[in-house]
């Protein structure tokens, strides 16, 4: 073959054959120069060096094989390393927070504080790898079958409460941690009868039976108390409906049935959050603190009333002071389940100001658990990730139909007071208290709520109008406002399939690279080395009934239609603006 017509880089089969018969003659020639009539002695020799370098050569490829299976037995999600001895796990969930969410509040964090370009979160410095977040019943998950994949390792319906698409329960890591004889914990900034927490301690055919998983929660569930240590909201599950401040659909005070019953220590203000002594350990526990009726405010709002409500680093804080003197003297650690609860709820309210907060409120609890563990004498793992992403959250928008511009701006963030659903309700208050109408409504809206709220001060009339005439709705126009304005973009008010991060502490290494959500599950209960299959064949002998409209129901409530499930999702939606 001529050589223009020989493929480039490819080989050239002449000088391979030349050069295999060069190297033919040398050795001929080498063999020929050897010395003649060598004794039987040296011959002997050189068969024992032979013999010798085989066998060590083989030896060495078998210790290869060895060690490279067992690091590949180690670092595949099925079969991940079991840990041996006392330990702790703190799990923690950014309810909602995507990749786009970390770029966002980085870029905010060094704009607010005059930070260099390499200054980044403390997340930013533990990720290890990302989640692929489908449910069963779609490829965009609730938080619901979101926090089942983590809770029991499994995939569930959108709407499900660790139950499984046949509708039997499944065993969770925190009931299996309890009985295997941990200290258990949940931490959230929302209700404690909300999707995520209510995954690891309850067991429900849909997440908007709310006052049944506050029961379970406290202890009326098949295997008794599984928690020790409850702080968030949603007080209103847990009063009876005869009682100012309840949203019970029936007369049961839980707080009487849980402090009689089952012994709890309960808490509801932060007065007494702040009087707790963690050196009491296990006379702390079980404990039941709720500070919320339902959620917490944001914490851009909660910043203005920090004596009513801990925060989450403080809450967090609190609980492993208590967990880990309260397990001190025992063979067994503690399982503590963290949640950024409202990151969430930002995305699905669209407003950039109050995801910020979140998140860095999220980067300080998480901060304290890596502190934690590193000064702690039991060894620990914190792992971290989200349950899905909500918003459709882009650090860009498009605001004309001509080339759009390669900016944003953290400085429209870094002016606003107050979340949007916060202004919101200051305005129906407002609306419902005064006839203020016309002019004088208008100019409220601009000067009280927008200037002084939001920090804008080029509002239009246009804009203004928008928002009286939405006046029910109006957390998502001045949400849009900080939008459009710091040029942020959103997709949805609802969450979206973008795969999430993964953060964790040594000890995580099973999770680095791409998982499914359910490989998450699967190494909190390894990690602990605790049995849920046992814990799901008990929860699948129990037969309880309950009474309900239509009759008589198992103990993991009525079965939901189609219907069920969308007007569960929507109901998440619309009760996003329900903190007190």
């Amino acid at each position: 073959m001529p050589p223009s017509k020989r493929p480039l880089f490819g080989p050239d089969r002449r000088a391979s054959v030349q050069s295999e018969e060069h190297a033919a003659q040398e050795i001929d020639a080498l063999l020929g120069n050897r010395q003649k009539g060598l004794n039987a002695s040296s011959n002997l020799s050189g068969f024992f060096r032979e013999a010798a370098l085989f066998t060590w050569a083989l030896v060495a490829t078998i210790i290869v094989i060895i060690l490279a299976t067992i690091l590949q037995h180690r670092s595949h999600p099925g079969q991940p390393t079991k840990p041996t001895g006392k330990r702790n796990l703190i799990f923690m969930v950014s309810d909602g927070m995507g990749p786009a969410s970390l770029s966002l509040t980085r870029s905010f964090r060094q704009y607010k504080y005059d930070l260099p370009i390499d200054d980044v979160l403390v997340l930013d410095h533990h990720l290890i790898g990302s989640s692929r977040t489908r449910s069963n019943s779609s490829l965009v998950t609730d938080s619901a079958a979101g926090a089942t994949a983590f809770s029991c390792g499994k995939k569930s319906y959108n709407g499900a409460i660790s139950v499984l698409p046949d509708h039997t329960p499944c065993g969770t890591v925190l009931e299996a941690a309890k009985r295997a004889g941990y200290m258990t914990g949940l931490v959230v900034t929302t209700s404690l009868t909300d999707a995520t927490p209510a995954c690891f301690a309850s067991h429900v055919n849909i997440r908007t039976e709310e006052d049944l998983i506050a029961e379970q929660e406290i202890g009326e569930h098949p295997l008794g108390r599984v928690v020790d240590l409850m702080l968030g909201g949603g007080r209103c599950h847990f009063l009876a409906n005869t009682t100012i401040g309840s949203c019970r659909a029936d007369d049961l005070d839980v707080i009487k049935l849980a402090k009689e019953k089952y012994g709890w220590n309960y808490i509801d203000n932060r007065h007494d959050f702040d009087a707790l002594n963690p050196g009491k350990g296990i006379d702390n526990l079980p404990l039941l603190g709720l500070f919320a009726g339902y959620d917490f405010p944001f914490e851009i709002d909660r910043r203005h009333v920090i004596d009513t409500y801990p925060s989450l680093e403080e809450m967090t804080k609190m609980a492993l002071d208590i967990l880990e003197e309260a397990t001190r003297n025992s063979d067994q650690g503690f399982f503590l389940m963290v949640e950024g609860s409202l990151i969430d709820h930002a995305g699905h309210g669209n407003d950039p100001a109050a995801q910020v907060h979140e998140v860095l409120a999220y980067d300080k609890a998480f901060a304290r658990v890596a502190k934690f563990l590193r000064k702690s004498d039991i060894d620990g793992v914190l792992v971290a990730s989200s349950d899905h992403e909500t918003g459709g959250l882009v650090t860009a928008r498009q605001l004309h139909i001509d080339y759009p511009q390669y900016l944003w701006y953290p400085s429209v963030l870094a002016n606003v007071s107050y979340s949007s659903e916060h202004l919101a309700r200051r305005l129906r208050d407002k609306i419902n208290s005064s006839p203020m109408k016309g002019k004088e409504l208008k100019k409220y809206i601009k000067n009280k709520l927008v200037q002084n709220g939001l920090g804008i001060w080029d509002s239009t009339d246009a804009e203004v109008q928008l928002i009286i005439d939405n006046a029910q709705s109006a957390s998502y126009y001045f949400a849009d406002m900080i939008s459009r304005r710091a040029q942020i973009g959103w997709s949805t008010h609802g969450h979206s399939a973008v795969d999430v991060n993964i953060y964790g502490t040594a000890g995580s290494s099973d999770l680095h690279g791409n998982h499914e959500n359910t490989d998450i599950g699967k190494f909190l209960r390894n990690y602990l080395d605790v049995n849920v299959k046992d814990i799901t064949e008990v929860l699948r002998e129990t037969k309880v009934f309950r009474t309900a409209d239509n009759g008589e129901v198992g103990w993991t409530g009525r079965i939901p239609s189609e219907q069920d499930i969308e007007s569960a999702l929507r109901y998440h939606e619309e009760s996003q603006d329900n903190t007190s």
